[in-house]
């Protein structure tokens, strides 16, 4: 018996060869040719996926820029799904950057002049009268399981593009995760742009007008948020590069009514406290005993924070305000402290604000702000997280001073791209004597040890984890994505670094494994949902394992039977 997945398709000819869904292209077979009237349609050589990813590979190889191949692989992407994600998935090291970022970043600050076909929804706000019609026209005849929507206001790197589809995050949920792409919707929320450059540009696709923000944006918003709880009550709601005013706000209002997500806040902060667990159990110690400065309090960074603040309660049984204690934020006016007013203490900040009589003889510059090796030296800190995007920050002293207050410092440069990196790690591992356990942003080199070993220096990416958290959001069918479930998904990151078994080796997993990685997170946050009564499944935790396999979409072809009333 074959163990192709089989399907009833009512498609048929031109229209079939145009679906990405059910397009096989080479692939079709002899009699599929002949029942869905492709015959002649098709040269005589019926392919194997094998053989047509070769051959892609071989003309994605052609394209001489990271830009000119993400193109290519867009391309690929609206004629073929299968196809396109076996490539990546064969080659995914190589090509998740390619389709992700760096290069998506890239793709989205020129969408406008690269535009050739729609993809996704595009709801606009001068439309908003028929923003039902419009979700439900484009959702019609399929289940919705992911729902990507974006404003376009904060893209990496890049800021506010006004218009910008995030097909590129739900790929990597399907790539990593196994979500079925028939099953998600990405969404564009265009409430304008503030971008002049764009404002200015006469082939501009999104809508012309400055950034509508206040009530008339929350409204916006609210109605395509009730909208998605309405029609898909079980699907998983993820918001994308949001602003820093508008991103953890939004999570708070919608966190207890839906399954919401940010991998911004969320996703940054869930991939951290997996690192620095993985740490903690090279140090032997536990996450409540650490003490963690923060250099950088925007949203990932206020994000990472109260991910490992709310760990250290669920984990080891402190109360908030106790975590709270174990934790220095600087911002631009450094150290987040009383003293600094209102004016200068960004919003949600409040529970990590030092009192000033703390801090009274401290070394201060003529404003009376107090910097990071101050605070280094004072608080003595075992972990040193950064997302400043100020390069250089963690310099030679700071690493020195932090060396001296704990045995194996933890430093985290987490600020993308390289320029921008906190330090280098081979010159923090350098500073520290060998002592200290990194990962940064984005990959680097091992660094190199005396007697010739190599450490090797994990990269703290997302998407080791957000494709799982999500997928175990939909699978549970829990109507929140839990504060448990996701700390719960970090412990099972956390599990599987090589750093437990080698404290020379990495503290996270490698990319390249981040498939096999994202399964097991899925199966964690499954299995804590059922443990917390908020699946609204029927499994019992023994079986999740089998479950989760079962539902993964996988890039193979299935065998087609034409049928008028089947799937379109």
């Amino acid at each position: 018996m074959s163990s192709e997945p089989a399907f009833r398709v009512a498609l048929r000819g031109e229209v079939i060869l145009t679906s990405p869904r059910w397009n096989k292209g080479s692939a079709f077979t002899t009699a599929e040719r002949k029942a869905f009237g492709l015959t002649g349609r098709l040269p005589h050589r019926v392919n194997t996926l094998d053989e047509q990813c070769q051959r892609a590979y071989d003309q994605l190889q052609s394209r001489e820029t990271p830009l000119r191949k993400n193109t290519f692989l867009q391309s690929l992407r609206d004629q073929n799904w299968v196809l396109y994600y076996a490539l990546v998935s064969r080659h995914l090291q190589e090509l998740t950057p390619i389709i992700y970022t760096p290069t998506e970043a890239e793709a989205i600050s020129k969408y406008s002049h690269l535009f050739r076909r729609s993809e996704g929804l595009y709801l606009t706000l001068p439309h908003q009268d028929s923003m039902e019609e419009d979700f439900l026209e484009q959702a019609r005849g399929r289940d919705v399981d992911l729902v990507v929507c974006s404003d376009a206001e904060m893209i990496l790197g890049i800021g506010d593009q006004g218009v910008g589809i995030s097909t590129a995050k739900a790929s990597i949920y399907t790539l990593l995760a196994g979500v079925d792409p028939s099953r998600t919707l990405s969404v564009t929320l265009d409430v304008g742009t503030d971008n002049e450059k764009l404002l200015k540009d006469p082939l501009y696709v999104g809508w012309p007008h400055k950034r509508v923000r206040g009530e008339e944006y929350n409204r916006f918003v609210d109605k395509f948020v009730q909208l998605v709880r309405k029609h898909y009550p079980h699907s998983l709601l993820h918001f994308e590069d949001f602003g820093v005013h508008n991103a953890k706000r939004l999570l708070d209002a919608y966190a207890r009514k839906h399954a919401v997500f940010n991998d911004d806040v969320q996703g940054t902060g869930a991939v951290t406290l997996a690192t620095i667990l993985a740490a903690v159990g090279v140090t032997k110690s536990k996450l409540s005993d650490q003490r963690i400065v923060i250099f950088g309090a925007g949203t990932a960074g206020l994000g990472i924070a109260r991910q490992l603040r709310d760990a250290m309660v669920t984990l080891d049984g402190l109360s908030s305000s106790d975590a709270n204690k174990q934790f220095w934020l600087l911002d631009r006016f450094g150290l987040v402290k009383a003293s600094l007013g209102s004016d200068k203490i960004r919003e949600g900040l409040s529970d990590f604000v030092r009192a000033d009589e703390e801090w009274e003889g401290a070394e201060a510059n003529e404003n009376g702000d107090i910097g990071l090796l101050e605070v280094v030296r004072r608080a003595k800190p075992t972990v040193l997280i950064g997302c400043s995007t100020v390069g250089g920050a963690f310099d030679k002293e700071v690493v020195k001073e932090m060396a001296r207050g704990t045995e194996r410092p933890i430093i985290l440069p987490l600020s993308n791209p390289t320029s921008k990196h906190e330090c280098k790690p081979e010159d923090a591992k350098r500073w520290s004597d060998g002592n200290a356990l990194l990962a940064a942003g984005s990959p680097f080199p091992p660094c190199e040890l005396p007697g010739g070993k190599k450490y090797v220096v994990a990269e703290c990416n997302n998407a080791l984890i957000y494709p799982g958290l999500g997928f175990g959001a939909i699978l549970s069918k829990a109507r929140s994505l839990t504060d448990s479930m996701i700390v719960a998904g970090a412990q099972r990151l956390a599990s599987l670094a090589p750093a437990l078994e080698d404290p020379d080796d990495a503290l996270l997993p490698a990319f390249g494994d981040s498939p096999e990685v994202n399964y097991e997170v899925t199966c964690a946050v499954v299995e804590r949902a059922i443990e917390e009564g908020v699946a609204n499944v029927g499994w019992r935790k023994e079986e999740v394992r089998e479950k989760v396999r079962e539902r993964q979409w996988k890039p193979v072809y299935g065998v087609y039977e034409y049928d008028p009333n089947g799937e379109q």
